[in-house]
Order: structure tokens, then sequence, then C-alpha cells
């Protein structure tokens, strides 16, 4: 990856446009200028964790696209589709004080037309963790995702690594593909008290974000009890839950310690672990996660 010498454009150079055909035409320009071409995938409500996504690929590639397309296919049938929130036009005067050059929002019509019937399922990856909870959700995003690299054919995607799970599926199905292009994972944006930055947060109460805090405390617990040499991995997921069940207004989905590739609960362990866990705190359905990492010689 090279960074951008290319100046950025002003505030007023920044283009909306909502259909396939205007996106790729956009695109195709500064590909025939020879600038190299950054994708930002979003649902929108962008926070600083969005924007920090944003700004490292205006700093890293000439021309940058944001999306944003709230994707009713990832949503279950009980899940908040219709009360996600959106703020459209506060994202594009986000986007245009980061220096984009395009945002795409097209259109539910737009991504799905009447006729539209082909989805993406991946085996395994998307079975467990956010996918036992939440059945179909990992074959709405890779659907969409797909979509949204074959439209705007990025050298450089960037995700979040909050969505730990979903960057890992979209990897193995660009891998699995054969897309062209890099993933680009970028670190957890956190508030100072370690809540991470997430659209559903504006759902909190003052005392329900106070209870959202026990999903951090427990991801530290765990990175603090194996990087200490504890071995037993399930007394360390008993400790977590344990923290977690004892934090009124928090009703957990998982909370575990798994391999970073498989995402495949571990016994024992290993030189590169994911600590990762999913509560309801209110109406927010949170998820947050944390790398740990030992060292070579334990």
């Amino acid at each position: 990856m090279r960074f951008a010498t290319a100046a950025r454009p002003s505030t007023a150079d920044m283009l909306v446009v909502r259909s396939v055909e205007d996106a790729r035409r956009e695109i195709a320009a500064a590909r025939a200028r020879g600038e190299e071409i950054a994708l930002v995938p979003t649902m929108g409500a962008l926070h600083a964790g969005h924007l920090s996504l944003v700004q490292t690929a205006c700093e890293e590639c000439d021309f940058v696209a944001v999306s944003i397309f709230v994707n009713p296919s990832q949503f279950g049938p009980n899940e908040d589709f219709d009360k996600y929130p959106r703020a459209f036009e506060a994202d594009l005067q986000a986007c245009r004080e980061c220096g984009v050059n395009l945002v795409f929002a097209p259109d539910v019509s737009t991504i799905y037309p009447d006729t539209f019937s082909t989805f993406v399922e991946l085996e395994g990856l998307s079975d467990v963790l956010e996918g036992r909870c939440r059945p179909g959700h990992f074959r709405g995003v890779a659907t969409v995702v797909l979509k949204l690299l074959n439209i705007v054919q990025p050298d450089v995607s960037y995700f979040g690594r909050k969505d730990y799970q979903q960057q890992a599926i979209i990897r193995r199905m660009c891998r699995d593909l054969d897309m062209p292009g890099e993933i680009r994972t970028c670190d957890t944006v956190r508030e100072l008290d370690g809540l991470a930055l997430s659209s559903r947060n504006r759902y909190l109460s003052d005392d329900e974000r106070i209870a959202a805090l026990s999903l951090s405390k427990c991801l530290k617990l765990a990175k603090q009890r194996l990087t200490a040499g504890e071995t037993d991995v399930e007394l360390v997921r008993r400790e977590m839950l344990a923290l977690l069940n004892k934090t009124r207004g928090v009703a957990v989905d998982y909370a575990t310690i798994a391999d970073p590739d498989s995402l495949a609960d571990i016994t024992a362990p290993q030189l590169e672990m994911i600590a990762l866990v999913a509560a309801k705190v209110g109406r927010a359905r949170l998820i947050d996660n944390l790398p740990i990492h030992l060292p070579a010689d334990r």
C-alpha cells in the first residue's frame, strides 16, 4: 500500500450518488487518473469509530468512497431495523470534513431489486457466536459487502475490529472467492472509560451506559488472567460470565475465549487468542472483543 499524495478534496467537491452507474462512473474516472481507491462500508449514524476508518483511508489512499446503507437483510424479524439510528445529513458533513471523495447511498431497491435472489453463505465461521445468536445475519452481511466490493472494486477496504467476526467472515469470503483488493482491519475506538463506540450506544440511558462497561471489563479480566499465567481457560470464561451476570441490567448472549482464525472455543491457552462478548443492555445489543497475545517463550 502506498500513502496518498493527491490533495484531499474541498468540502464542496464531495459527490453523493445513489445509483450503481453513477458510483462506477466516478470511480472509473479516479482509477483512470491512477488513483488508489478506498472503500469504507457503513450503515451510517457515523461516530468516531467509523470516522477513524475514514480518516485512515484518507491518509492512505487517493480516492475514498464511503457507503451509507442500512442493510435490511442482516436484521432479524425482531431486531431494530426500523429504529436503527439514521443521521444522513450529519453523516455527509462528517464525511466532507474528513475529505471523502464520494458517498454512495443507495436505496434498498437499488441493492435488492424485485428480482434479487442471490445470497452468500459461509459455512463454519458464520454458524458460531453472532451467527448462532442472529441466524441469517452474516448471510445478509456477506451479500451486501460482496455487492459493494463488486460495485466499487476498491484497492483497499476498511473495517473495524469491534465487529471481529464480521471482518473475519469478509476476509474468508474474499479469499475463498478470489476477490481482489486488500481488507484492512483497524483497531476498536473506545471512550476513555473503555466502552467500545457503537451506533447503538445512543440507545443507552445513563445507568445502562454504566452497566455496559461490564463488557469491556470482562474482556480485560480475561486478558489479565491469561497473560498472568492462568491455564484454565474454562475458569476464565466462568469469571467473565460471573462479572457480567452480577451487573444489573445486562443479559448475556455469550462471553468466551476463542481461536482468532476459526473462532472456535479454545480449551488451553495459545499464543494468539480473542476474547469476545455480546450482551443486551436495556434495548441495545452490544458486542466487543479484545485480542490476547502471549509471549512466545511461555
